[in-house]
């Protein structure tokens, strides 16, 4: 019996988390969930977007929607970094002509005093409520990949008072207000692990931390306002299910990310795999890296460069085929299939790996 008679892909997702060999690359897509799927357009003109995040088995359905349609080896749960920050007090919305908005950007002590970490779930159990959801329908065939942002991503979010592109105020609060930023952080990371806590509990297999905007900050800032919050969420999960972290534009940092403790590293499409290779550990996994603006291209373009990068990698155990980021939401369906198609049917060189052990 070959390998791909056998292994289910959970197995495979899991196994290239911890660096084992798998037949090929698994393959999912950060932000996945939504965007651009025609089903999901069709569900979404019912409802707000915060009515589906904070609905179990509306928020299972667009999970699954993926899945079904393009077979990937892992669901990601469909809801939004800025969960925390309502499950803290303040609330957000997604703006029609893209981007968020949070209720109130923090300007004070008394704005980082009235969020309260404590009791997260009395808001968010929603969440790991659709992790189960989705485990009813997946049984143990898919991975579930849980995730939250990180403390620096969403705390910039929080003091702009919605999406930046270089987190200007927030990052000057770094250097006007060290002890109050340090608070947000510290209330930030207590409310993260409470939540990711309960998605392992639910059934989550994988858990992922999303720094998209760990490269608006300095070198040499990286560890002390981003990376060091993450390393506490890792070492809180203790090893109960394997950790990715993705730190957009990180590149001068990468010793840091893997500082955290992470079981694998996201990386942008703006390096190549091979390079980062040659930086990390062999015992860390890479995740990535192809470039969102082909999902937009056209299909062949799209699977040749997919192809390419599983080339790449062929050789080394603990890759997972991603994006550089997100789904773009003008994805052209015909591409996102042609791309899944192309990892799908692609093999490694690797030893046959064996299962069970």
């Amino acid at each position: 019996m070959t390998t791909t008679d056998t292994m289910t892909c959970r197995e495979r997702f899991l196994r290239a988390c911890t660096c084992q060999p798998t037949d090929r690359p698994p393959i999912w897509m950060m932000r996945q969930a939504g965007r651009s799927l025609p089903e999901y357009m069709k569900l979404k003109a019912g409802y707000k977007f915060t009515e589906l995040v904070q609905d179990p088995k509306l928020a299972a359905e667009v999970t699954l929607q993926p899945i079904r349609r393009f077979g990937y080896d892992a669901a990601v749960i469909f809801s939004d970094i800025l969960v925390i920050s309502e499950a803290m007090g303040a609330k957000y919305e997604l703006l029609d002509q893209g981007g968020v908005k949070v209720d109130f950007a923090l300007n004070s002590k008394a704005d980082v005093d009235k969020l309260d970490p404590s009791r997260v779930l009395d808001h968010i159990s929603y969440t790991p409520d659709a992790i189960r959801e989705t485990r009813k329908e997946l049984g143990n065939e898919r991975a579930i990949i849980g995730f939250a942002g990180s403390p620096w991503t969403l705390a910039s979010f929080m003091v702009e008072g919605g999406s930046s592109r270089e987190n200007l105020r927030s990052r000057a609060m770094l250097y006007n207000e060290p002890k109050l930023f340090n608070n947000l952080l510290e209330k930030i990371t207590e409310a993260t692990i409470t939540y990711l806590k309960a998605q392992i509990e639910a059934g989550a297999d994988v858990i992922q931390l999303f720094d998209s905007q760990g490269g608006t900050l300095a070198q040499n800032k990286f560890w002390d306002v981003s990376g060091r919050w993450m390393q506490q969420i890792i070492e809180a999960i203790d090893g109960a299910v394997p950790t990715i972290v993705f730190a957009r534009n990180v590149h001068h940092n990468f010793t840091e990310t893997v500082k955290t403790g992470a079981n694998a590293l996201g990386i942008d499409w703006s390096i190549n795999l091979s390079d980062v290779c040659k930086e990390i550990p062999d015992n860390v996994a890479v995740q990535g890296n192809l470039d969102p603006a082909l999902l937009i291209a056209e299909p062949e373009a799209a699977a040749t460069e997919a192809k390419r990068i599983c080339e790449e990698m062929r050789r080394r155990d603990g890759f997972i085929f991603n994006l550089g980021h997100g789904v773009p939401p003008e994805a052209d369906i015909a591409s996102i299939q042609a791309i899944a198609e192309a990892v799908q049917n692609f093999r490694n060189g690797n030893a046959e790996p064996q299962l069970g052990t």
